[in-house]
């Protein structure tokens, strides 16, 4: 008799225990709730100093497609249930390790982004000011810039998209 209340109990927390999960995880960490189906992000535009015409694309670009790849969030144009926003803040080339000839080993380029994010399903997760965003990497000054641009952009993007993503959506 044990037995067959124990075997229905069993059961019945099979069957209704996940329905009643109101969050999903994904492999990156995200945890996303159930009511949250769609993501928005602008275009970034490029308000830096020095301007690299790409660089706006590169990174609104790298954002949706890892918003999009990570979760299962549809990318809407405007008023998504998530929504980040931002602009580029800052693209500068410095040198980094100096020789005693004073002249520079590496030179650092950083890209730093300010991001607005908000969350309709759940004000709380919203960030009320801008959070900037900063990553760097160091090539050797005997390069030209103009010859190793692409892939510094692209590792610092990957990084940056990286970060705003753990921000916004993984709450660990």
């Amino acid at each position: 008799m044990y037995s067959r209340i124990f075997y229905f109990f069993l059961l019945g927390l099979i069957l209704f225990a996940p329905s009643a999960c109101r969050v999903s995880y994904s492999f990156t960490g995200a945890s996303i709730s159930a009511t949250v189906k769609t993501v928005s992000i602008p275009n970034i535009p490029n308000n830096a100093p020095l301007v690299v015409p790409t660089l706006s694309r590169t990174i609104t670009d790298a954002l949706r497609d890892y918003f999009t790849s990570q979760t299962n969030l549809v990318l809407v144009d405007r008023n998504g249930d998530l929504n980040l926003e931002g602009s580029i803040t800052q693209y500068v080339v410095q040198p980094v390790a100096i020789q005693g000839n004073e002249t520079a080993a590496m030179n650092r380029l950083t890209i730093t982004v300010s991001m607005k994010f908000s969350n309709k399903t759940d004000p709380k997760q919203n960030w009320d000011t801008p959070v900037q965003f900063s990553r760097y990497l160091d090539y050797t000054s005997s390069l030209q810039l103009s010859s190793v641009q692409e892939s510094l952009i692209a590792g610092i993007t990957e990084q940056l998209v990286q970060d705003i993503f753990n921000k916004a959506v993984v709450n660990w």
